[in-house]
């Protein structure tokens, strides 16, 4: 029975008991200039959005 690389996410070794490695998804998420370039917009709207209330009257 094959075992997909995912699945070693919880392997242990010497250093850490249940280190998580992250799968192929995460990792091209993470390097994705245009993702994360999406990702800062979304959060300075939320940001601008929460700052806005609490300026409010």
């Amino acid at each position: 029975m094959a075992v997909k690389e995912e699945e070693f996410n919880f392997a242990k070794n010497d250093k850490f008991n249940t280190a998580m490695i992250p799968g192929k998804w995460a990792r091209m998420m993470r390097t994705c200039k245009l993702w994360q370039f999406i990702r800062f917009i979304i959060i300075n709207i939320k940001m601008i959005i929460v700052v806005g209330k609490s300026h409010g009257h």
